[in-house]
């Protein structure tokens, strides 16, 4: 296990874990092996927010941790949380692009005043990347990208076995480097940034339907741009593995797969960077969930 996998010196045996994602919120109980000990989803918009958004979705996250707690054999100990970026250091304020209700929210307060346990909070692809260090497909290496293809784009970066946090904690964010210059508009104002291409969101937007009704060739066209994408980060990081999950990639197969191997192959040609992979993620749909109890776990 790489260091930015490994939990903090007596870390405790049992951890809620919260996923907030643009698509939906997801909690488990997650004991020190791994093992998911209850889980649960929702919806992250619903559609009938009531008074205050902001709160309507704190209350329902929260609703949402609570009944997992009630199902869990043992009670956690600590609370991790992967959220969508960006977010002031330590999640002390998060707001997620693809989360118009919360802009500057206090989660990590909110959290610790509602639940009385430690509560460590991370971006989301930053948690995978720890989670693909403990348990899945990057276990033993010291230098890989995480990131992953879904509602957004987001990546997590481990150099020399540890995970890079930037000067505000937002190190990673894949999803804003530009791959077409005269692309797409961004939610974060720029143009032909990754997300803005190869998302779930922006792909909905150009077919007109949810992006698993994507036709072969914007499959194959969204591997390539994610390639290219690591291909940058590989020649100027020297890595050697890009880990990808989420619902796009991991639903876009082997078209997805095959276009962005092609790309790396042809993009990284530095003696350093030739021959760096990418691959699906080792931890299943768990990663989001296992990614937020090893952010608990590293405190």
């Amino acid at each position: 296990m790489s260091r930015a996998g490994a939990e903090r010196l007596g870390a405790p045996p049992v951890v809620a874990a919260l996923d907030i994602g643009g698509t939906k919120l997801a909690a488990a109980i997650v004991d020190a092996d791994g093992q998911v000990l209850a889980r649960s989803q929702t919806p992250t918009q619903t559609g009938t927010n009531q008074g205050r958004a902001d709160e309507e979705l704190f209350q329902r996250l929260t609703a949402l941790l609570d009944s997992v707690i009630q199902a869990s054999p043992k009670p956690p100990q600590v609370i991790g949380v992967g959220c969508g970026g960006p977010m002031a250091s330590q999640g002390q304020t998060v707001s997620p692009l693809n989360i118009g209700q919360w802009r500057a929210f206090p989660l990590r307060a909110r959290l610790l005043a509602h639940y009385q346990l430690p509560t460590f909070i991370d971006n989301d692809a930053k948690a995978l990347a720890r989670a693909e260090g403990w348990l899945g497909a990057a276990r033993g290496e010291t230098n890989y990208l995480a990131m992953v293809v879904s509602t957004g784009v987001g990546a997590g970066i481990v150099l020399n076995g540890q995970l890079l946090e930037g000067g505000s904690g937002n190190a990673g964010h894949i999803g804003h480097v530009i791959v077409e210059p005269q692309g797409q508009a961004c939610a974060c104002g720029a143009r032909g940034c990754l997300e803005a291409e190869v998302s779930g969101t922006a792909i909905a937007k150009l077919i007109g339907r949810p992006a698993h009704h994507a036709p072969p060739e914007l499959r194959r066209r969204s591997g390539l741009l994610v390639g290219r994408a690591v291909a940058s980060v590989a020649n100027l990081l020297d890595l050697r593995l890009a880990v990808v999950a989420g619902s796009v990639a991991l639903g876009f197969g082997d078209d997805f797969f095959q276009a962005a191997q092609q790309e790396l192959d042809r993009s990284a040609r530095l003696d350093f960077s030739a021959g760096v992979r990418i691959v699906p993620t080792g931890c299943s749909d768990l990663g989001p969930l296992l990614g937020a109890a090893a952010v608990a776990r590293a405190g």
